[in-house]
C-alpha cells in the first residue's frame, strides 16, 4: 500500500511543483479574453465555471486507456506504476496543458490547426487526417468496449438477455445526440455526475483492497521490481510498454479534446488546473487499476490468465464484483462503462469540429453540424465490424504518433518565444524513438525488424526530427506575434 500512496503523493506533488513551472514557462495572461468570451455561439463556445470545465475535461480524456492500458501494462509488474508516474508529470500532463493552452492562444483551433501554425501546413495536413483516423478508432473502440462490458453486466446479473448490435445501436444513437448539441446541453450538464460515480468507483475500489483480508496490495513484489520486467509471456517491455499505457501516461487523444474546453475555459488561470489537473487525476485512476491488476490476481500468472480470458474486461468485472460485492461491483463497473462513453461522444464532437475547420463551415446551424457528423458515423459504424483486438492495436499507436507531433508543436511554439522549450523537447525525442521502434521492430503492425536496428534508427529519426523543428522556429517570434495579433482581432469581430 505504501508504494501505492507514494506514486499518488509524487503525481500530486509534480501538479504543484512541476505544473507551476510549465505555466510559468508558457506565461498565462490573467487580462487576455479568451475564446470563451471573444467567440461565444451557444454552441461550442460556451463559457463554463472552472469545475464543471475540470469534471469534463477528465471525463472526456479518461476513457477505457487508463484501465484498460495500466491492467494489460501490469503484466511487467510495478514498472508500469512507475511509467505512470513519470508519464504522467513530465510528459502526458505537459502534452495536456500545452493542447490546451496553444488552443486557447487560436481561438479555440483544433489541434491540426496548430500542428500546422507551428510547423508547416505538410504538417497540418498530416495532422488533419491522422487526428481523423485516431478519432474515429477512439469511437469505434469506446463503442464496442462499453457495449461489451454493458451486455455482460446485463446478461449475468439479470434474467434479461441482450445483444452486443443492439447496444451498439443504443451507444451510437447517443453519441449522435451529444455530438450536435450545444455543448452545455449533456456533456456540460450531466458529466459532473458521472464524474462523483467515476470518484466513488476510485475510491471504494482502492479501499475495498487495503481492508481486504484476502487481497494484500501489491503483495510479492519488491522496490527492484520497479525496474524489472516481470512479463509472464516474455514480453519486451522496451518499447512496448509506453504504447500499451498510453492514456495513463501520455496520449495524443488528448490532445483533440483540450481544444473542447480550451472553448469553454473563462481565464488562462484555470489551464493548469483544467488541463494538467485532469491528467494528474486521469494519472490517479491508471494507478489504481494498476494497483488492483496486480493485487487481486495474487500473481502475474493468475492476471494473465484473467486477460486471456476475456481481456481487460473481464479483470474489470472480477475486481469490481470480487471486491465491492454485487450492489457496490454494479456503480464500479458502470463507473467504469461511463469513461469511455464519455470519451466516445467527444471523439465524434472533436471529429466534426476538425472536418468544419477544415472546410470552413460554420457550426451554429444544425443542418451543418449533421453534415459534418453523419459520415463520422457511417465510417464508424463499418469499423465496429472490425476485431477488437485489431482496433485497439492500431489505436494505441495511432494514439502515441498523434502526443508526438503535439509535443512537437509545443517545442516549436517555445522556440519561437525563446522560452525553454526541453521541457516538451525532451519528452518529444523518447516518444518519438518509442514510436518509431515500436512500428519498425513490430510483426503484427510494422515491419518486424530487430530491436537493436529499430532502436538505433528511431532514436536518429528522433534527433533529426528535433534538428528540423530547431531550424524551421529560429528566428520566428516576431513573425509569431503578428500572426498572433491578427487572430486576436479576428476573433474579437467575429464575435
Amino acid at each position: 500500500m505504501l508504494w501505492f500512496l507514494t506514486c499518488v503523493a509524487a503525481l500530486i506533488g509534480g501538479y504543484f511543483l512541476y505544473g507551476a513551472i510549465i505555466e510559468k514557462i508558457f506565461g498565462i495572461n490573467e487580462q487576455r479574453r479568451t475564446p470563451a468570451h471573444t467567440q461565444t455561439d451557444g454552441v461550442d463556445y460556451v463559457p463554463m465555471s472552472t469545475p464543471k470545465v475540470y469534471l469534463v475535461q477528465l471525463l472526456n480524456i479518461a476513457g477505457v486507456g487508463p484501465i484498460f492500458g495500466p491492467i494489460m501494462g501490469a503484466l511487467y509488474g510495478p514498472a508500469a506504476m512507475l511509467w505512470i508516474v513519470v508519464g504522467c508529470i513530465f510528459a502526458g500532463a505537459t502534452h495536456d496543458y500545452f493542447s490546451g493552452m496553444l488552443s486557447v492562444r487560436n481561438g479555440g483551433a483544433s489541434v491540426p490547426t496548430i500542428t500546422g501554425r507551428y510547423l508547416g501546413n505538410g504538417a497540418k495536413h498530416f495532422m488533419n487526417i491522422f487526428a481523423i483516423v485516431l478519432l474515429l478508432l477512439v469511437g469505434v473502440v469506446f463503442v464496442s468496449a462499453p457495449a461489451g462490458m454493458i451486455t455482460n453486466l446485463i446478461n449475468s446479473q439479470t434474467d434479461v438477455t441482450v445483444s452486443m448490435t443492439a447496444m451498439v445501436v443504443i451507444i451510437f444513437a447517443y453519441y449522435i445526440i451529444a455530438t450536435i448539441v450545444p455543448v452545455d446541453k449533456i456533456i456540460g450538464r450531466f458529466y459532473p455526475l458521472f464524474g462523483a460515480l467515476l470518484i466513488f468507483m476510485s475510491v471504494g475500489l482502492m479501499t475495498a483492497i487495503a481492508f481486504s483480508s484476502e487481497h494484500q496490495v501489491l503483495g510479492g513484489f519488491k522496490v527492484s521490481d520497479m525496474l524489472t520486467n516481470l512479463n509472464p509471456n516474455d514480453m519486451p517491455l522496451w518499447p512496448a510498454l509506453f504504447i500499451t499505457i498510453a492514456c495513463g501516461a501520455i496520449s495524443g487523444f488528448h490532445a483533440t479534446q483540450s481544444p473542447l474546453m480550451a472553448r469553454c475555459m473563462e481565464n488562462e488561470k484555470n489551464g493548469r488546473f483544467v488541463f494538467y489537473g485532469a491528467m494528474i487525476g486521469e494519472g490517479i485512476i491508471a494507478l489504481i487499476w494498476c494497483t488492483v491488476a496486480l493485487s487481486f490476481f495474487g500473481s502475474l500468472e493468475s492476471l494473465s490468465d484473467a486477460v486471456a480470458n476475456g481481456g481487460p474486461g473481464n479483470v474489470v468485472y472480477s475486481a469490481s464484483f470480487g471486491l465491492l460485492g454485487v450492489f457496490g461491483g454494479i456503480l464500479a463497473f458502470l463507473g467504469v462503462v461511463i469513461l469511455p462513453i464519455t470519451s466516445g461522444d467527444t471523439a465524434f464532437r472533436s471529429s466534426r469540429l476538425i472536418l468544419a475547420e477544415y472546410f470552413g463551415m460554420e457550426q451554429k446551424s444544425l443542418r451543418n453540424r449533421l453534415m459534418m457528423a453523419l459520415p463520422l458515423f457511417v465510417l464508424g459504424a463499418v469499423l465496429t465490424q472490425v476485431d477488437f483486438g485489431i482496433i485497439w492495436r492500431y489505436f494505441g499507436f495511432a494514439n502515441q504518433a498523434t502526443a508526438v507531433m503535439m509535443l512537437w508543436t509545443a517545442s516549436a511554439y517555445l522556440l519561437r518565444h525563446n522560452k525553454l522549450h526541453w521541457v516538451t523537447t525532451i519528452p518529444a525525442i523518447f516518444m518519438t524513438s518509442v514510436c518509431i521502434t515500436f512500428i519498425l521492430n513490430n510483426n503484427a503492425l510494422g515491419f518486424g525488424l530487430p530491436m537493436l536496428l529499430s532502436t538505433i534508427v528511431g532514436i536518429t529519426s528522433s534527433l533529426a526530427i528535433m534538428w528540423y523543428v530547431m531550424r524551421i522556429s529560429k528566428g520566428k517570434g516576431e513573425i509569431d506575434l503578428a500572426e498572433q495579433q491578427e487572430i486576436e482581432k479576428k476573433a474579437i469581430e467575429t464575435a
